[in-house]
């Protein structure tokens, strides 16, 4: 299938350059000489900070190249209040301010990202490379995009138009030493006066990752590592995008294609298999091999996004289609009343524990103009989803899901000073759940008669929820200082997951259970902004304070599972009322004129104040910590935009947890970086070092997907990359 897609992908290339010359070489008409290349430096984050009352920070592909991780969530780990869920070397979820899952939406290309992201172990299918620009928002932006940005979103910004004229590209190479990952992308673009096209080609092989530590305990149990390797952690990734069409002067029309497909095995003592019975001869004989268990996730989306101005307002619609199409590969083990062997006539591959196949249809339009000092932006998006199940293991069933809003916003300057905001948004969610029974029989006892039955694992079900929200802003800017205020309201409709899951999740050893009578979460928010500058200081600290009157968890029970596996514990989802507060400090101080240093620091403290766990925290709760940074960058002849840098990270120990959550001791890790700029004819050459975790320090992240067992994050890692723009023709 990857063959396939490369192949069509490489057709589509050539004829697009096909094209472009051909329109090239009818072009007779007069060429006019350009002036010199004015170079302007972006000042949209600032702008951004000035004109919006959200907290919301901004950053550009230079910024996630100086700290390139495994995946785009782990390059924007710097940005205080941001946090990553991770799995391995390679996936990851964001965490913004404690918040993740379904609570927390990414936006690509104006698109809304929909994968299978209720599961810890399930990344974020989004290539670092494709991305330009991405913004932050921490804090709830469900006036913006409507239910799952409860807690703060993730904007990815569509690439710029390249320029009239150009047939150009760009080289990328990556390695990476802790886990022998070298990977590299293409990318070739063209435009002549409105037509333009933009293509990337990625593709990273990586081995399984080493850990400071050459055994780890995996359930009371003690599993030696072999070359301190986490054996099968190894993965593989192949990404195409193109996106193509007309950027006029009041019109523009633009079409996006994305295909990522990864495969990256689960680490084999603690998925799914007894530590005891891993193969370690089989396991270990290479680093790179992906065996039993692994995952296999292809996610696909095409979309249309066509702008145009008629007299004083700025129009915009959006169409998008996206599949994931999600694999869990293990082995048969069955479990309670499963089968000893795995009968030969089933509907699914005797190795396919799980397969998650959703289908999204999206549409949204929007209108921007002015009345008088009025702002005014109105909306209306809509959302169709389908998920489809597959495999011998059942966690959730089938689902069908529509979401539509209708959205008004208004900013409005006061004076040079002060700038209102105000909006309002009304939601309606439906989900329909499809009934699932076992493909099995189970015995059930009943007044004293034993009979044997296929057990209904879900029920046919239909959840309406309405939701009103609203946001309110104030900035006030007088000259060095900036103040800022917003407080509103969102809301977020219970998943499948939430409402109907009814199976044991074997990467965790618990059973999991729905509840069909919860309501959809609303969370009630206020933010604050001060921002302050002036000579060699710059300083900007941002508290908040959030209530959720009917927080969504799961919580453990005293209850056992009886028929599908060895008495895993019951976990169910319940509601109650959390308060959550913490914000985040950054400071910076320019010493001399190239030398500089900064302090980044966050917190947060989240309590459930009703309840079964009233007065415990929620889990994945980050602890406190502080970053100090020294930033060096000198002026060398022949080298542009050269750093020197080091930093320094101090996290707290979290004693504050959800059981069967562990306390979570304190660590220290140091980073060095590198990173500079060559200039060959009119094109610069970017190489950046870095050095991670300096001292292969022996540490614990307590959110990550493996704290459960007390696996160390990894080791000592030293990443160089390279980019190399070229020019063809301008």
């Amino acid at each position: 299938m990857i063959e396939n897609k490369s192949n069509r992908f490489l057709i589509y290339l050539l004829f697009c350059l096909a094209f472009f010359s051909k329109v090239q070489s009818q072009n007779n008409t007069p060429k006019a000489k350009e002036l010199e290349e004015v170079v302007i430096k972006d000042q949209s984050g600032k702008r951004l900070k000035k004109e919006e009352s959200l907290n919301i920070e901004a950053v550009n592909s230079g910024f996630i190249q100086r700290n390139l991780g495994g995946s785009l969530m782990q390059s924007l780990q710097r940005i205080p209040g941001v946090k990553t869920i991770s799995i391995g070397s390679g996936g990851s979820k964001p965490l913004i301010r404690g918040l993740s899952f379904n609570q927390v939406i990414v936006v690509e290309n104006g698109i809304k990202h929909e994968g299978q992201q209720w599961g810890a172990d399930h990344g974020l299918e989004i290539d670092q490379y494709a991305v330009n620009r991405v913004e932050i928002i921490k804090g709830p932006s469900s006036f913006i995009y409507g239910s799952d940005a409860i807690g703060g979103a993730v904007n990815i910004s569509p690439l710029p138009f390249p320029k009239k004229n150009t047939l150009g590209g760009a080289v990328d190479f990556t390695a990476k030493s802790n886990n022998e990952q070298f990977g590299g992308s293409l990318n070739l673009f063209g435009r002549n006066q409105n037509w333009f096209f933009d293509t990337r080609i990625t593709s990273q092989d990586y081995g399984d990752y080493r850990v400071p530590a050459d055994m780890v305990q995996v359930y009371n149990y003690a599993v030696p590592l072999y070359k301190n390797h986490l054996r099968n952690t190894a993965g593989r990734e192949l990404d195409l995008h193109l996106s193509t069409g007309y950027a006029g002067e009041n019109f523009k029309s633009v079409f996006y294609f994305s295909s990522v497909h990864t495969k990256s095995g689960f680490f084999a003592n603690a998925h799914g298999l007894e530590p005891r019975n891993v193969d370690l001869e089989l396991h270990d004989k290479s680093s790179r091999d992906i065996l039993m268990p692994f995952q296999e996730v292809t996610h696909t989306k095409i979309s249309n996004t066509t702008s145009f101005e008629v007299g004083n307002h700025a129009l915009q619609t959006q169409l998008g289609f996206q599949n994931n199409f999600r694999r869990e590969w293990s082995h048969y083990v069955n479990h309670g009343y499963m089968p000893p062997l795995y009968p030969a006539d089933m509907y699914a591959p005797h190795d396919l524990e799980r397969q998650y196949d959703k289908d999204v249809f999206s549409a949204s339009v929007k209108d921007e103009f002015s009345a008088g000092k009025h702002q005014f932006t109105i909306g209306l998006n809509g959302e169709q989803q389908q998920n489809e199940i597959n495999g011998w293991s059942f966690l959730i069933p089938a689902f069908n899901q529509l979401n539509a809003g209708l959205f008004a916003y208004d900013k409005m300057p006061l004076n040079d000073f002060w700038m209102l905001h105000g909006a309002l948004r009304m939601d309606y969610g439906q989900i329909k759940i499809e009934q699932y029974n076992d493909w099995f029989e189970s015995e059930i006892t009943q007044n004293g008669q034993t009979n044997r039955e296929y057990l209904k694992r879900s029920e046919d079900l239909t959840k309406t929820f309405k939701s009103f929200t609203w946001s309110a802003g104030v900035n006030y800017n007088p000259g060095k200082v900036l103040f800022k205020a917003n407080a509103g309201t969102s809301f977020r409709m219970p998943i499948a997951k939430e409402l109907a899951s009814n199976g044991v999740n074997y990467h965790y050893f618990r059973f999991e259970k729905g509840n069909q009578n919860l309501n959809a979460e609303r969370s009630y928010q206020l933010d604050l902004g001060i921002d302050w500058q002036e000579n060699r200081w710059s300083l900007q600290l941002n508290p908040f304070f959030n209530y959720f009157p009917n927080f969504i968890y799961l919580n453990p029970t005293s209850q056992h599972d009886i028929y599908y596996g060895a008495g895993n514990q019951v976990f169910e989802y319940q509601q109650s009322k959390v308060m959550r507060y913490g914000g985040e400090l950054q400071a910076k101080y320019q010493f001399l004129k190239n030398l500089s240093g900064e302090i980044l620091a966050e917190y947060l403290y989240s309590e459930q104040l009703s309840g079964s766990k009233k007065g415990y925290t929620l889990p994945f709760s980050p602890p406190a910590s502080v970053l100090f940074g020294i930033n060096y960058n000198p002026e060398i002849k022949n080298l542009r935009d050269t750093y020197f840098s080091i930093d320094y990270r101090f996290t707290a120990q979290q004693n504050q947890i959800v059981p069967p959550e562990k306390k979570t001791a304190d660590s220290q890790v140091f980073n060095l970086a590198f990173g500079t700029k060559l200039q060959a004819g009119k094109q610069d050459f970017a190489v950046s070092l870095q050095v991670q975790n300096v001292f292969n320090t022996r540490y614990l992240n307590h959110t990550s997907f493996y704290r459960l067992i007390e696996l160390p994050e990894a080791g000592r890692n030293i990443i160089l990359s390279v980019k190399v723009p070229f020019l063809i023709h301008q």
